[in-house]
């Protein structure tokens, strides 16, 4: 099942771009309209279920949180300003891809266009806030991936728009010549259009009603930047968060300790980062294969362990009872001898080096 849900998050978004891409070039409205819809609702959900899963965020920055995790990107505190900035971009846009040029007002048409403009700037400086992190991880391309794929339905959509517009005010030309006044009301708005004057202000005007909200709802005029500042771990955070909560040890300790003694044959007492732990040769074994991973394939360790932090804890969780303890211990047995065949086959002393592990 986690197969397939990775499948649909790498491959999805993949189609989704090429069919965008097509649709410049083939002129299929409904389609079109269809394709950008599903791009921009799922994309959200899946960009929202990447950065979740993949950078392990467990909260705002006042949250104490294990090493492997990171905390939210986004202040839920000043969940507001974001939510409302997307609202409004997300209205101007579907007003535009629903509607023709030739039925919107001007002063409409240029709300939406501001709307549209104003999510982009904010995807940008999304986009931003998670360099620090996303630059680690090989498949961050994605979150971009949604970022482009966001810009370019917006420009198509823009421009669309602009040229059904001109294509009407041509068409009425000559009409519109045979009033004098209206005429040269609409020569102005021509000229001023095509310096984006209308679209300015009215982002200026969207910009100054969002900050009055806020205001009102106790965001302060400088909300949208504190979404993104108070914050940690990430490229605009200027919070300091907690230190890391101490790691409780991995399962196979709990293990250990836990289960009946005739099935999970404790062997001695160990000490594990300063503490005094029940060790078996089992929990032995396992560190001893990662002692000789870390050793040799570093890289590949790091990967191991990070599967191994962001897994054993929740499962360690788990094990509650004596009962639980020995089904775990017994589902380990296959990789247990795994592990031991591969030390015999690379360490000189394999033994010595499983005896060593959490020695007092």
């Amino acid at each position: 099942m986690e197969i397939l849900i990775w499948l649909s998050v790498l491959v999805f978004p993949l189609i989704l771009t090429v069919c965008n891409v097509i649709y410049c070039f083939v002129n299929s409205p409904k389609a079109e309209k269809i394709t950008a819809l599903v791009t921009i609702v799922t994309g959200a959900f899946l960009y929202t279920f990447f950065v979740a899963s993949v950078f392990e965020l467990c909260g705002d920055w006042d949250v104490a949180g294990y090493s492997f995790q990171t905390h939210y990107p986004i202040s839920s505190y000043y969940l507001l300003p974001f939510l409302l900035i997307l609202t409004v971009g997300a209205v101007g846009y579907l007003v535009l891809l629903f509607t023709k040029g030739d039925r919107l007002p001007p002063l409409v048409s240029a709300l939406c266009t501001a709307g549209v403009i104003l999510v982009n700037l904010l995807g940008l400086a999304l986009m931003c806030q998670l360099f620090k992190n996303a630059v680690k991880q090989p498949f961050s391309v994605y979150l971009l991936l949604y970022h482009l794929n966001v810009l370019f339905l917006s420009a198509r959509v823009i421009v669309r728009h602009l040229k059904e517009q001109i294509a009407y005010y041509s068409k009425r030309e000559e009409e519109i010549k045979t009033r004098k006044g209206l005429y040269k009301f609409y020569t102005h708005v021509t000229k001023l259009s095509q310096y984006a004057f209308p679209v300015l202000m009215c982002m200026f005007f969207i910009v100054a009603v969002l900050e009055i909200i806020f205001v009102l709802a106790g965001q302060g005029l400088d909300a949208p930047v504190k979404m993104f500042t108070d914050t940690a771990d990430w490229t605009f955070s200027q919070q300091i968060p907690p230190p890391p909560i101490e790691y409780d040890g991995h399962y196979l300790c709990t293990v250990a300790a836990g289960g009946h003694k005739k099935i999970v044959k404790p062997t001695r007492l160990g000490r594990r980062r300063g503490a005094i732990i029940v060790v078996n040769r089992q929990l032995c074994i396992a560190n001893a294969f990662e002692d000789v991973i870390q050793e040799r394939f570093p890289r590949f360790h790091k990967k191991i362990r990070h599967f191994y932090d962001t897994h054993g804890y929740p499962l360690s969780r788990l094990i509650t009872n004596e009962r639980r303890a020995d089904i775990v211990y017994f589902l380990m047995k296959p990789l247990e001898w795994i592990f031991l065949i591969f030390l015999y086959l690379v360490d000189r002393r394999p033994e010595e080096r499983i005896e060593r592990q959490y020695s007092l």
